[in-house]
Parts: structure tokens; C-alpha cells; sequence
């Protein structure tokens, strides 16, 4: 009978590995049509427009491209991967156990948009400008490769992203009884001073830029006690739903 589970589960998980591959293979396409148009919005974004994309290599090109249809290939992939694992564990859980969980898929992906977006539209530029005014000041000559323009857009913007999912982190985390409001109040100067740390560490050296940066961070924390709290209190309510 085991090994007849064992069998069970490892079919489950093929079927389910199958259908995350096919559904990145659908949007791997769909990132190859469309990454001509998008690497064309960015560039046509007014701060961007000033910088020259050159190419030091016949590929760098091709990757940047290749980069790109990938990274919307992923994008729209992870919430299938996360409900895919979601529905493999269902049978696991109890209805108020699911209940709770999948919800996490798409305020996960909502916050991930969130960051992306809040940290191109406002980390970004502000990263260039500060390097640009650099570049200026010590009379550089500014020529930059496609290819080291993406791979420092990649670096700001997906940790800032991934900061992102704080709210859904602490959840979680409160959810299986590892963290408590309590626990998180506590620890909050001590929070404070380290989102101000990767604040300072990921935006440029000035008041403005650090500000700009780490108070949206502290407020994720805020948000993240908030709805820790929230979780509590409906643990405690409802003790058998826990």
C-alpha cells in the first residue's frame, strides 16, 4: 500500500511538473513576440532615452532578448507553480487550511507586481541619475553595454520585489506559529534599523534617495504586524481551524 502511494504521489507530481513546463513554454512565446516591444517602451522612457544601449559582442543582443522573454515567461509562471503545489498539498490540509492558504497565491504575485513596479518607476531612476551625475562630476566618458544596463536594472529591482513579499512572509509564518505580534513589536527598532541599513544599501547616498526607499519598507513592516495580528487574533477565535 505504500509503495502504491509512493507511486500515487510521484504521478501527482509528473502531472503537475507537466503542466508548470507547458504553461512556460506557452508564455516563453508569448515573452518572445512581445520583448521587442517592451525592451522599445524602456528605452523610449525619457531618463533612458539619453543612454546609448551599445553591444560589445554579435550576442549581446540576442541575450538581452532572450533575458527578457524569459523573465515574462517566469513572471507569469510562478503563480501556476505556487497554485500547482498549492493543489498537490490540498488533499493534506483541512477545508479551512485551504481556505487560508490560497489566498497567498495571488496577494503573493499582486506585492511581487507591486515592487517590480515601485522599484522601476522609482528606485531605478534614481539609481541612474545619482551614477550619471557621478560619471559627470569625475569626467567620465559614459558608454554603456545593453547588457551591464540590464543586468544593473535586474539588481535594484528584484530585491526591492522580493522586500515586497514581507506581508505575505509574516503571514505565513504566523499562520504555522513561528511568529507573533508580540514577537514582532518587540523587534520592531531592531527592524527599523535594518530596513534603514538595506535602504541606505540600495539607493543612492542622499537623504532624499534613502528616505524614498526605506519608508516604504518600514511601512511594509507596519503592514506586516498589522496583518500578523490579524492572523492571531483569528487563530485564537477559532482555535480548531489553526
Amino acid at each position: 500500500m505504500e509503495q502504491e502511494d509512493w507511486i500515487f504521489h510521484l504521478t501527482e507530481v509528473r502531472k503537475r511538473l507537466l503542466i508548470v513546463f507547458a504553461w512556460f513554454v506557452v508564455t516563453l512565446s508569448i515573452g518572445l513576440y512581445v520583448s521587442p516591444r517592451i525592451l522599445r517602451y524602456m528605452k523610449s522612457q525619457p531618463l533612458v532615452g539619453e543612454i546609448k544601449w551599445n553591444v560589445f559582442s554579435f550576442t549581446d543582443g540576442l541575450a538581452i532578448y532572450m533575458k527578457c522573454a524569459f523573465l515574462v515567461a517566469l513572471l507569469f509562471t510562478v503563480p501556476v507553480l505556487l497554485y500547482q503545489v498549492w493543489a498537490f498539498v490540498r488533499p493534506g490540509l483541512t477545508d479551512a487550511e485551504a481556505k487560508s492558504t490560497l489566498p497567498y497565491i495571488p496577494v503573493s504575485f499582486a506585492l511581487f507586481i507591486i515592487g517590480v513596479s515601485f522599484s522601476y518607476w522609482v528606485v531605478f531612476p534614481m539609481m541612474i541619475r545619482f551614477m550619471i551625475r557621478m560619471n559627470h562630476t569625475v569626467g567620465a566618458v559614459e558608454t554603456y553595454g545593453i547588457d551591464r544596463y540590464f543586468s544593473f536594472l535586474f539588481e535594484v529591482v528584484f530585491p526591492m520585489a522580493i522586500a515586497f513579499e514581507l506581508p505575505v512572509v509574516v503571514l505565513f509564518l504566523t499562520r504555522i506559529g513561528l511568529l507573533t505580534p508580540q514577537r514582532l513589536k518587540m523587534t520592531r527598532k531592531y527592524a527599523y534599523v535594518g530596513l534603514a541599513i538595506i535602504g541606505s544599501c540600495i539607493s543612492p547616498p542622499d537623504m532624499i534617495s534613502h528616505l524614498s526607499v526605506t519608508l516604504p519598507l518600514i511601512l511594509l513592516f507596519e503592514i506586516s504586524v498589522m496583518v500578523a495580528g490579524w492572523q492571531w487574533r483569528t487563530m485564537q477565535e477559532s482555535p480548531a481551524n489553526s
